[in-house]
């Protein structure tokens, strides 16, 4: 594939997650446009009349409920036929304090993460711009990964961009999309973003275990790493690099995605599934690491989809075609290169057809 062709596949992908992350939430707007208003509330109607009825009962002294309330408050078991754990607790006082901490400090802090990991690709594309390889490429590919590694990888990462604007949706909703599609738009689309997000995640949890379970035993940590990050990840000019299969930027990603993540895979589960006798204490834990965890995620995401498209020259395309040129792997993998070079091959053969005359193999 050419580089050309490359550039406008990153740019179509790029803008298709743009696109996506803006117009989904949009979909509100499609229930509001078609759902029919009634002319008079009938909730409201109804507390209203209840509390025409209590007005005229008149409300002297201690309200007669108080009490009763204030004893539901205490978390003091009662008698209920439903089963599970604290199923006759009315009321868990826990629920408050979970409810200040989700949209107190995990609300209104984390964005933060993520805008930062924004700033911080954008100072690095301004001053170190894209990183290219060294050398004119020679017309030759190695194989770098099987048909079965590629598809898995572009199934987690679909459903990873589901996942996190369906999850964004809900985490900041109330504050960014409701004064945007007002309350119904936002009530219609987080239902559809509330299944999604229920229903994709378990599948999701399954891929990412596949993934950590094929690809731990090339991202273990060696010495070589140690100097990878001394040479600054290659973006140092005149230090040399030498890694493996995996570098050992890959290998942080991937020791991230293994605990990090596989801390919101657990969480998830933990929330799809809050009949497995997990108490309500159980599953607000779970709720606030759940967010948090995933926050993350996504920040050092943006960081990984940079570096693996447009940051560097001839990264997408091993994630794309399953080969790469010699020169990419020479020069970011030179000790995996010494083990495959004996599968290098043109890479007419390869990709079906020779460039044209006076193309460039070089991106622009």
């Amino acid at each position: 594939m050419r580089q050309g062709t490359h550039r406008r596949a990153i740019l179509w992908s790029l803008a298709f997650i743009v696109a996506a992350a803006i117009l989904l939430p949009m979909s509100g707007y499609v229930y509001v446009a078609f759902a029919q208003q009634e002319a008079d509330n009938p909730t409201a109607a109804v507390a209203e009349r209840g509390g025409a009825a209590l007005g005229a009962q008149g409300w002297q002294g201690d309200n007669p409920r108080a009490e009763s309330w204030r004893q539901a408050r205490q978390g003091n078991a009662g008698v209920t036929t439903v089963g599970g754990p604290e199923a006759g607790v009315l009321i868990q006082n826990g629920g408050e304090n979970w409810r200040q901490v989700r949209n107190g400090p995990v609300a209104g802090l984390t964005p933060w993460l993520m805008a930062i990991a924004l700033v911080g690709i954008a100072l690095v594309w301004v001053i170190s711009g894209r990183h290219r390889l060294h050398e004119p490429r020679s017309g030759y590919v190695v194989p770098r990964w099987k048909l079965w590694e590629r598809v898995l990888h572009w199934v987690v990462a679909t459903l990873f961009i589901i996942l996190a604007i369906t999850g964004l949706s809900l985490l900041f909703g109330r504050a960014v999309l409701i004064p945007v599609l007002g309350p119904e738009g936002f009530a219609a689309w987080a239902t559809v973003a509330m299944n999604l997000h229920n229903y994709i995640g378990p599948f999701f949890t399954l891929c990412v275990a596949v993934m950590v379970l094929a690809w731990v035993w090339f991202n273990i940590p060696s010495r070589e790493d140690w100097g990878w990050f001394k040479a600054g990840g290659g973006f140092l000019k005149g230090r040399t690099l030498h890694a493996g299969r995996f570098n050992g930027g890959e290998k942080v990603w991937f020791w991230f995605v293994a605990l990090v993540g596989g801390a919101v895979c657990v969480t998830g589960v933990i929330l799809d599934f809050p009949n497995l006798e997990q108490t309500r204490s159980t599953m607000q834990t779970a709720n606030i690491i759940h967010a948090v965890a995933a926050i993350a995620w996504i920040s050092l995401f943006f960081g990984h989809a940079y570096i693996g498209t447009v940051g560097t020259e001839g990264a997408l395309e091993g994630m794309t075609t399953g080969y790469v040129s010699r020169e990419w792997a020479t020069q970011h993998h030179d000790r995996w290169y010494e083990q495959v070079k004996d599968r290098e091959q043109p890479e007419s053969a390869v990709r079906g057809g020779e460039r044209r005359h006076g193309e460039s193999d070089t991106a622009t």
